[in-house]
């Protein structure tokens, strides 16, 4: 009668590791420490951190063009002021959504010379697209299709650096100068005035403003010259002048575009 046979030792098998959905597969290479000499290894480094980051430069360049269409197939639009899309915000005037232009486009085509130029060069390259900032200091530039782009982009950003909770941070828009014109209209800054007691020097009273980032200020909702005071201290002809800021008219908040 043949031995019978031992069951072989069953193992419970060890769960495969998944790699993080953030990070890029050549970042993800490892480069052994003797897989030749420092030169080659220094490069083999430096080439997976540029094929890393091509694909961000590919996403960006990718947003600009498609901003740059919708700009040219809504040139003159009376809804969206030749943005493409409009931006909505809330009552204290902070942005709180993106949507598509509802109106028809005035252009069916547009030349790819001219979608080229306008995603390349100049100062309206971004025009139409949303970056965010935190308080933190860390910040995007426009470079984001719509807000729900740079709003998971900022979460991400708290997830790594600030574990998943809010601080604050906001995402901001580049519009045309046609939508950033119909602003509504401003109530008039209170005149400045001469302030003869304050018992401080011309160097202390001018110390009295506030610094703040751009970056900063936009994730605070807060005015970047004044950094929220609404007054600013100078001093002139041995005058010391407190006067009104001139680009958020005293109430301290961050320039809102429509």
């Amino acid at each position: 009668m043949p031995a019978k046979r031992a069951p072989a030792r069953r193992t419970t098998a060890k769960p495969r590791r998944k790699p993080s959905a953030r990070s890029h597969p050549a970042r993800r290479v490892k480069i052994p420490k003797k897989a030749g000499p420092l030169h080659a290894r220094l490069g083999a480094k430096l080439a997976l951190v540029a094929v890393s980051h091509l694909d961000t430069h590919t996403d960006l360049l990718r947003s600009r063009k498609d901003a740059a269409i919708l700009r040219a197939t809504h040139e003159g639009c009376p809804t969206c002021k030749g943005n493409g899309q409009i931006f909505t915000k809330g009552k204290d005037g902070s942005f709180t959504g993106s949507k598509p232009c509802p109106a028809k486009p005035t252009k069916q085509r547009v030349s790819k010379w001219a979608v080229y130029k306008a995603s390349r060069f100049g100062a309206d390259k971004s025009t139409g697209l949303v970056g965010w900032a935190c308080p933190c200091g860390k910040k995007e530039k426009p470079r984001y299709r719509d807000a729900r782009m740079a709003t998971k982009a900022l979460r991400a950003h708290e997830k790594k650096k600030h574990g998943g909770q809010t601080v604050g941070g906001a995402w901001y828009a580049q519009t045309t100068d046609a939508a950033a014109a119909q602003q509504p209209a401003q109530t008039k800054p209170v005149p400045s005035k001469v302030v003869t007691d304050s018992g401080l020097t011309d160097e202390q009273w001018i110390k009295k403003n506030k610094s703040i980032s751009p970056g900063k200020a936009i994730a605070a909702g807060k005015c970047w010259m004044c950094a929220g005071e609404g007054k600013l201290h100078a001093a002139f002809g041995n005058q010391q002048i407190l006067t009104i800021c001139p680009t958020c008219t005293g109430d301290g908040k961050a320039p809102t575009a429509p």
